[in-house]
């Protein structure tokens, strides 16, 4: 009824100044529509170049992350389109007047593009949580990234639908309904994004993987640093710089080493042995044993031990022989020596276990292990303090008149035959 009123109102102006016009005729229409057109603009300027940009200027002196999310994925400039689309919206109809099929697909076309809009918002906001869940670390806990990309695959999903609806000009329940009967299809062709989500959630509630967590996992040649836990994948900066995609469901159904306890642990292992040659291992005599007094780490440890072989030796009632008494050993001393070498090296964790152990003798000799934790977790730390320490070892082995094995090179082969040439 306004609409009647305005348009016989402007007629009538129209024809006091000579011009013939038809109230619902396609000058008049043409007239409506570039002045709806027109409001729609300026409702856009107004909002976009004065409000959101005021409020963008004080949102950057801010440091809020979300306030600063907001800015990054232009959240308000998304908003200001629905601006321009409703007042279009509202006022078409009034505008294109009866032209019925006009107006309806006009209205049509609208309502989706507020529709586009606003799921447009939605995922800018989404993207902004999700910065600000990263600020505050929490994306170390859970996979809020997951969460975020199926929020915006249902979100997705549901503005489809009612955009069939809106063009259908039907009731959403009747297409949703409808997805019922393809869900065994719609299954089989999100099956990765499904088992992805499942998983995303059992390694967030056991805590089986995190952001930065150092992983390995042979099957898909993955070392390295997580870098993004997404809805269906992982993904792994590995050393090399190379990056390995693993399915995010492959990482509950099979094993993979997360080295991140052992970071936060602040100790890392060094196990290693140095094979000896049986051969070169034998008894000390009492001359050697005194001259190996002089090493400061070793004196506490042979005055004891003599002590006690001395007290053990003196109470045999047999006669004196080399099967019946206690001696102390090269290997044995030696081994004494290491577990003192570590216990006074500042590079290894005073409060994790240490210690040297002998392993079961192999055609290669008899495995001396090293077993300690190094006090700094980092990688290029760690090697330097493991090859400094089997540096010594081999460097120190003659004094204890030991041989590491070495299986017979070429060189010495040909050096053999020579000497015996």
């Amino acid at each position: 009824m306004l609409e009647h009123h305005i348009r016989n109102y402007i007629a009538d102006k129209l024809s006091s100044l000579g011009i013939n016009s038809d109230p619902y005729g396609l000058e008049l229409t043409g007239v409506f529509v570039l002045v709806v057109i027109g409001v729609a603009l300026i409702g856009y300027l107004i909002t976009r170049h004065i409000i959101v940009r005021t409020i963008s200027n004080v949102l950057q002196r801010t440091n809020i992350p979300l306030l600063e999310g907001f800015t990054k994925y232009k959240v308000f400039e998304k908003l200001t389109l629905l601006v321009p689309i409703t007042i279009l919206d509202l006022l078409f109809p009034l505008a294109l007047g009866h032209y019925t099929l006009l107006s309806t697909t006009a209205d049509k076309l609208l309502s989706i593009s507020i529709l586009v809009v606003f799921i447009s918002m939605l995922f800018a906001l989404l993207d902004a949580l999700n910065d600000m869940a990263t600020a505050k670390g929490i994306t170390r806990r859970m996979p809020i990234k997951s969460f975020v990309q199926l929020i915006k695959l249902f979100t997705f999903f549901i503005g489809i639908v009612v955009s069939m609806s809106i063009l259908a000009n039907e009731s959403p329940v009747i297409f949703l309904s409808g997805l019922g009967v393809a869900t065994g299809f719609v299954m089989l062709v999100f099956k990765d994004t499904i088992l992805g989500f499942v998983a995303g959630i059992q390694l967030s509630a056991n805590r089986m993987i995190t952001l930065n967590d150092w992983i390995e996992m042979d099957s898909f040649k993955a070392n390295g640093s997580v870098e993004e836990i997404s809805l269906t994948t992982v993904k792994v900066r590995n050393f090399d710089n190379t990056v390995s995609m693993i399915p995010a469901y492959a990482l509950v159904q099979n094993a993979f080493v997360n080295w991140q306890g052992m970071s936060d642990s602040g100790g890392r292992r060094i196990k290693r042995s140095v094979n000896i040659d049986v051969n070169s291992i034998r008894f000390m005599t009492d001359e050697e044993i005194e001259s190996l007094k002089g090493i400061r780490i070793l004196r506490e440890y042979l005055f004891e031990k003599s002590k006690e072989i001395d007290t053990f030796n003196e109470e045999l009632d047999d006669i004196p022989h080399l099967g019946n008494i206690r001696q102390m050993t090269n290997v044995g001393i030696f081994r004494a020596y290491l577990a003192a070498y570590l216990r006074t090296n500042k590079d290894i964790h005073s409060y994790m276990m240490f210690m040297v152990r002998q392993l079961e003798p192999t055609p290669e000799g008899l495995p001396l292990q090293i077993y300690a934790f190094t006090n700094n977790t980092d990688w290029v730390f760690y090697e330097g303090v493991q090859a400094d320490i089997f540096d010594h070892i081999y460097s120190i082995m003659p004094l204890f008149d030991l041989r590491p094995y070495q299986a017979l090179s070429g060189h010495d082969a040909a050096m053999i035959g020579k000497s015996k040439g």
